[in-house]
């Protein structure tokens, strides 16, 4: 959400960042309605003003006894004029935040131009990608001939893009989600937080999934929204807070399912655990002043790359470029772990600064100590990690010809010291 001052002050300077990202100038057209919104506040005032005036001559005149009907009939127009100019001002004004609300951010200087993700910028890689004397299976096969992994039981009362998960597969899917939050809030201070799955519509206008994005929402009928991401929940803790800066950066972390419709996903990774309507993920967000965010989105990221590290899970960073970075963000991470079974790097993480581009849309303001004035909130989000990609990737990274798993060394205390996982 952008300051529409802003955008009159260096109206070049935003149509140069949606141009990079292959968004028409905007900025005549909005300086052109706000001119007209300005002009209509303006002539309401002058009414208002003009009215004051000649309801206070009609008293004047009439306890003179002088005629008033001219005057009546002036303050008559006028109230007439202004119920005009009153209703004009509302519906330029929601046209107005409507447009606003629905810009992307504008990406920061240092990230890539580019169409798609064939223009994402590799930044590093980590670890050796595992060589098998076998043919790698994918994760649902190994999952359900386990008997542990079942799509079409979750089908039957669900539909389709839900799974089952049975055994030991449910307890490493439940190892995973601790031990991720048992790094972030003991290695890298997070805060934990047990948030809220239905949300309202403001929340999400938000963090900016709405208006934009509805249709990727699930939507209760009690004019309530399921939560797309944990994002959602702990960024808006600090909705129209003043917090105080010498506090700052916050930094919160949860565990939560995530409802998503992928309604634009028609076709994509229509079986297994890649792109499910209900999944679960660790989050990470950090509530920063302007001068921490860069620094806090690498140090975010390194949080997020830590567990692929101690899961000995290979993978790369990518900076995501102009034409596939998210809506909200300045910048985004992303990274992507080798899923032996695919051949491929798979995301399993982003990390995004959005600097005040939701603080705005959440009036979320910190303070100096000792000072008066007061400033938007960086605000930044990162997966940390999504749980069910990290299951899948254990799967097939850790796989054996005989189909068993071997439990990763910092998942078995998790597990009751169990180091393999075979079918019953």
């Amino acid at each position: 959400m952008f300051d529409i001052k802003a955008i009159r002050e260096n109206p070049e300077t935003f149509d140069l960042g949606w141009k990079r990202r292959g968004i028409a100038a905007q900025s005549e057209a909005l300086i052109a309605l706000d001119s007209s919104l300005r002009e209509k506040k303006t002539e309401l005032q002058e009414c208002q003003s003009r009215r004051n005036v000649a309801s206070k001559s009609i008293g004047q005149a009439k306890a003179k006894g002088e005629d008033a009907d001219d005057l009546i009939r002036e303050v008559a127009d006028l109230k007439a004029r202004m119920a005009t100019l009153e209703e004009d001002v509302r519906s330029i004004e929601e046209e107005l935040t409507q447009k606003l609300g629905r810009l992307d951010n504008i990406p920061a200087e240092d990230v890539p131009d580019g169409e798609s993700e064939d223009d994402n910028l590799e930044v590093r890689k980590w670890g050796d990608i595992p060589a098998f004397d076998f043919a790698p299976k994918q994760h649902f096969d190994l999952g359900e001939d386990l008997g542990q992994m079942d799509f079409e039981g979750a089908a039957r009362m669900s539909g389709a893009r839900f799974v089952i998960l049975r055994g030991d597969l449910a307890k490493l899917e439940r190892a995973l989600s601790a031990f991720m939050l048992d790094v972030h809030t003991t290695d890298f201070g997070y805060e934990e937080a047990s948030v809220p799955l239905l949300v309202r519509e403001q929340a999400l206008y938000g963090t900016s999934q709405l208006p934009k994005f509805k249709e990727d929402l699930f939507e209760a009928t009690t004019g309530h929204y399921m939560i797309p991401t944990g994002e959602v929940p702990l960024t808006n803790i600090v909705r129209e807070d003043i917090l105080e800066e010498e506090k700052l950066p916050l930094r919160f972390t949860a565990l939560s399912q995530c409802f998503r419709s992928e309604a634009g996903s028609a076709g994509r990774d229509t079986r297994g655990m890649i792109r499910l309507h209900q999944f679960n993920k660790v989050e990470m967000v950090s509530i920063t002043t302007p001068e921490q965010s860069w620094d806090e989105l690498e140090r975010m990221t390194g949080a997020a790359e830590q567990i692929l590290q101690r899961l000995g899970l290979a993978y790369r960073v990518l900076t995501l470029c102009t034409g596939d970075m998210g809506f909200a963000a300045r910048k985004t991470y992303d990274l992507e772990v080798w899923l032996p079974g695919q051949d491929a790097y798979r995301e399993i993480s982003s990390c995004s600064n959005t600097g005040d581009f939701q603080a705005r849309r959440m009036n979320t303001r910190c303070r100096p100590a000792g000072e008066k004035r007061t400033r938007f909130v960086h605000t930044l989000n990162g997966s940390g990690l999504a749980v069910g990609r990290t299951l899948v990737a254990v799967l097939e990274n850790y796989q054996q010809a005989d189909g068993s798993i071997v439990i990763p060394e910092v998942l078995r205390p998790y597990m009751n010291g169990k180091e393999v996982i075979s079918r019953p």
